[in-house]
């Protein structure tokens, strides 16, 4: 993967159809798709189309709160498309939190009974 900041990422190449996806759900600023090494049944990423500077969410800003309210109320959405009543939410922000990909993103997880701790 590349560095924090460095592009073009994975995701980059999702999104410009370079790298084939499991399309979920897609709108104007959003796309979900099926996370190709899944932790549960159901795995998700929710990450949004122009990323700018947003690499993590640490990196978040005020011109940010749009798109990330927007992220979400997409999430009940993204779960209902993969038919899950109940699910985990994770973003994972910075290396030592598991962070690989430097483009910020949700992890929507299901299927399964989630226990806690996680891990």
């Amino acid at each position: 993967m590349s560095t924090e900041g460095g592009s073009p990422t994975i995701f980059d190449k999702i999104l410009s159809g370079e790298v084939p996806s499991k399309k979920v759900y897609e709108d104007d600023l959003v796309y979900a798709f099926r996370d190709i090494q899944p932790v549960a049944p159901v795995h998700v990423l929710l990450i949004p189309k122009h990323k700018g500077d947003l690499t993590r969410l640490s990196k978040a800003t005020e011109k940010d709160k749009d798109l990330l309210g927007h992220m979400m109320v997409t999430v009940p959405k993204v779960a209902a498309a993969c038919g899950l009543d109940d699910y985990r939410l994770v973003i994972n922000d910075g290396a030592s939190a598991c962070q690989s990909v430097w483009h910020l993103h949700m992890h929507i997880i299901g299927g399964r009974p989630m226990k806690w701790p996680p891990g």
